[in-house]
């Protein structure tokens, strides 16, 4: 198989430095983390696996992922200083070095972040795989692959029938295209958790629309965060 490599991957993404694994790639999973509770989070706890725990701090990963979590972008120079930032708007953050999973079972550049804002409380898993690209594995203990490349929808909903046409419906009334849709469950008849890529940034009223179906417990909207 060809193998297709971009400007991109040589390069790296416009951002602050050092690194585009440790800053560029830490800020977008950030970034991720905070939509899943609708904005900065009040509480986050980042948990740090492998090299973002032995060489993290001095290449910033530690500022680009409370940076991310502000709503930084990887070329904003408010990076710098993201800690201090973040205590004086009282996010309340702490690290901890962790171990998540077997040496070349999981990405070296991994995180766990856990975030609460209000009422909403999000667990998520995700690694930095170099050129600023990132790739978030697990929402809420549900197995999942969001890249940050799309606009994305993510729900739980109980496993009822027909409750993939009943969204994908609704997604189409409202003028959403969609580019792919996972769908995990930890078991028959239990929650569902859904991923959907969309090609347009999705408004408010979609993610309404979606919250106001009685068997959807919780939906979101991931801001796309690629360049």
């Amino acid at each position: 198989m060809e193998l297709l490599v971009s400007l991109l991957d040589i390069i790296g993404p416009v951002m602050v430095g050092p690194s585009s694994s440790h800053t560029a790639g830490a800020c977008r999973l950030g970034l991720l983390a905070r939509n899943l509770v609708g904005g900065t989070p009040e509480h986050a706890r980042l948990e740090l696996h492998g090299s973002f725990a032995r060489t993290g701090e001095g290449h910033g990963t530690d500022k680009a992922l409370v940076g991310g979590l502000m709503g930084f972008r990887p070329d904003d120079e408010r990076l710098r200083t993201a800690l201090q930032i973040a205590e004086r708007e009282g996010l309340d953050y702490r690290f901890e070095k962790t171990k998540l999973g077997e040496d070349g079972e999981t990405h070296p550049n991994t995180v766990r972040i856990t975030v609460e804002r209000g009422d909403r409380r999000a667990e998520m898993v995700g690694s930095s795989l170099g050129a600023g690209r990132v790739l978030v594995t697990r929402i809420d203990g549900y197995p999942v692959e969001v890249s940050g490349n799309y606009h994305t929808i993510v729900l739980v909903a109980e496993d009822v029938r027909g409750s993939i046409a009943r969204i994908t419906s609704i997604l189409s009334d409202d003028g959403v295209n969609i580019a792919t849709l996972r769908l995990s469950r930890k078991e028959r008849g239990g929650d569902a958790f859904m991923v959907i890529e969309v090609d347009d940034p999705p408004d408010d009223q979609v993610r309404d629309d979606l919250r106001a179906l009685s068997w959807v417990k919780w939906a979101f909207k991931l801001d796309k965060v690629s360049a």
